[in-house]
């Protein structure tokens, strides 16, 4: 009994000091328990080669960086090699398309490109049917309604007769943009109605070139477009049917 309350003297002793924030830290080395320093206070105690885990420490490792991936902005705010397509792009508006497409329109005579003509391009077509329906309401016709259920039956039709004659496929977009891009000369007769009346020699007359121009422009395309060679007079006839009903919108 001896050794061992001998022991536990030397072994639990310690002792006591203030450290630099006024706060009392002890570390254990020998042990005294007559010593009433021995009894904490509450404070933390510290011991030799245990880490206190509220203080903060210094890591030693190597951190990990990750690299910067190309195309992404780097600290300056500049970017990279790498471009985004501009937003008309993405959502299929080409201007330079759109304005060759309508000078072939406004030339019969000029040969039609199958790679321009052969997309599924509808915003000409649709800003023509809008300014078509504008001007027919200037002169005092509201027919936006006969204006799209003539364009849509008009389009399936020539689809389905497309479909019967060419040999190649035939896509309902194509279609559509051709005879909205060739709708054009008859928005300009429509502008033309506003300031005068078409029911007379002159209208008449008028009304005739407008819808030879658009159904000769379209079954120009069609049959270049198509590779429809010797039928374009075929494709014209059913394309001044449909013409001819908005000439009548126009007149009446």
């Amino acid at each position: 009994m001896g050794d061992i309350q001998q022991f536990e003297q030397d072994f639990y002793q310690t002792k006591y000091y203030i450290d630099d924030q006024g706060q009392t830290v002890a570390y254990y080395d020998n042990y005294d328990s007559t010593n009433p320093a021995y009894y904490d206070d509450g404070s933390q105690a510290f011991m030799p080669d245990v880490l206190d885990p509220s203080m903060p420490q210094d890591y030693t490792g190597q951190f990990y960086q990750p690299s910067m991936p190309s195309g992404s902005l780097g600290d300056t705010g500049t970017e990279f090699s790498e471009e985004e397509p501009p937003l008309l792009e993405e959502l299929g508006i080409n201007f330079d398309h759109i304005w060759q497409k309508t000078l072939t329109v406004l030339n019969p005579f000029k040969p039609a490109d199958g790679s321009i003509m052969n997309e599924t391009d509808l915003t000409g077509p649709i800003v023509f049917c809008v300014a078509l329906g504008v001007t027919l309401m200037m002169a005092g016709k509201a027919h936006f309604g006969y204006v799209y259920g003539t364009s849509a039956t008009g389009c399936t039709g020539m689809y389905v007769l497309l479909s019967l004659m060419s040999s190649l496929a035939v896509s309902f977009g194509c279609v559509a943009s051709v005879l909205g891009y060739c709708l054009l000369p008859m928005v300009a007769l429509s502008a033309f109605a506003v300031f005068y009346s078409l029911q007379g020699i002159l209208g008449t007359v008028l009304v005739l070139l407008g819808i030879c121009w658009c159904s000769f422009s379209a079954s120009k395309i069609f049959s270049s477009t198509l590779a429809m060679e010797g039928q374009q007079l075929l494709v014209a006839y059913p394309c001044a049917l449909l013409y001819g009903l908005f000439a009548l919108l126009t007149i009446f």
